[in-house]
């Protein structure tokens, strides 16, 4: 699970602007659910403003407020969106320990925090999500 203070599908849109890079929040990977996409000590950083304008799309690699524990946040693939737009469930890529939907249900598009865009560390694993 990552911490809060601390930011593969193929991107349909452009990266980030350096201003939105700027607003971006930087997550640390501390389980094994998103296997083999994201490591335990990954770092990432999220575009908190992705979902400004419009939902999470399917494969989008996302942080949310985790349901069962406001204080912590996951990162995980969203596998469908609401047709209303207001809630979406979300997977964990390692299926058999992911802690995902599946256990808790939907979760509000509110909960979303959101777009991962970067893995920047470790270097030997930096790339665009």
């Amino acid at each position: 699970m990552p911490e809060p203070p601390e930011r593969s599908s193929p991107r349909s849109e452009p990266p980030p602007s350096r201003l939105r890079r700027w607003g971006s929040r930087r997550v640390v990977v501390r389980d094994e659910s998103m296997l083999p996409t994201l490591r335990p000590g990954d770092r990432l950083r999220v575009d908190r403003r992705a979902y400004r304008d419009r939902p999470p799309r399917v494969g989008e690699v996302v942080v949310l407020v985790d349901p069962e524990d406001p204080r912590r946040w996951l990162v995980k693939r969203v596998a469908q969106v609401d047709p209303s737009g207001r809630s979406v469930e979300v997977r964990g890529d390692a299926t058999e320990t992911a802690r995902d939907s599946r256990r808790f249900g939907p979760v509000p598009w509110s909960s979303v925090v959101g777009r991962v865009y970067r893995c920047y560390f470790p270097v030997d694993r930096r790339r665009d999500l």
